[in-house]
């Protein structure tokens, strides 16, 4: 095994879509250890074991699912889902935005400030679609994912108090955007 963390200090963060289903393991992987740093801090969002195989595999069929490395042959470093439209969450929208969910970084591989870079690459490829806003959603009583956002110059747009999400659930969610450079 690799010692990630002089790899993590000397390796820039590569990019590419999901497509295998090595990458499924690994996305559910990331979901799930994500979920668990959240539990551990006190964050109620995810939990371990809400999505398999199967959600991400739908993923890569409706959207786009990224996964960031540490170099082109390197552990992972994190991954995002970005959608084209997200009724569940902002209704009907014209096409004017790209959506990302489930940012996730490896806490283990990941030097702290990867999540922004993850971000920063969302909104350049949103801009390079041709769209001119990222958007984004986070529970809304998640006030600590909810200024991350923020300072990572978001604005809140909205609420939307009855979100049907994953598995049937229906939670209430903080709608932010920001305009992506190059866009327009």
């Amino acid at each position: 095994m690799k010692n990630t963390s002089s790899y993590a200090a000397s390796a820039p963060l590569s990019f590419r879509r999901a497509e295998s289903d090595g990458d499924l393991t690994e996305l559910v992987r990331l979901r799930d250890a994500a979920a668990r740093w959240q539990i551990e801090c006190g964050i109620e969002q995810w939990q371990p074991g809400e999505l398999d195989e199967d959600h991400f595999r739908r993923r890569l069929h409706e959207g786009e699912v990224w996964l960031a490395t540490l170099g082109p042959d390197g552990p992972s470093a994190g991954a995002w889902e970005l959608w084209w439209d997200d009724e569940p969450a902002w209704g009907a929208q014209p096409p004017v935005a790209g959506y990302v969910h489930r940012l996730m970084t490896d806490r283990r591989t990941a030097l702290p400030g990867v999540g922004r870079v993850l971000l920063a690459e969302a909104e350049r490829r949103i801009a390079a679609y041709g769209r001119e806003l990222c958007r984004l959603d986070c529970l809304t009583s998640n006030d600590r994912l909810r200024r991350y956002y923020e300072d990572a110059g978001y604005a809140v747009v909205g609420e939307q108090a009855g979100k049907n999400g994953d598995g049937g659930r229906t939670y209430g969610v903080t709608l932010l955007e920001k305009r992506v450079a190059g866009a327009g």
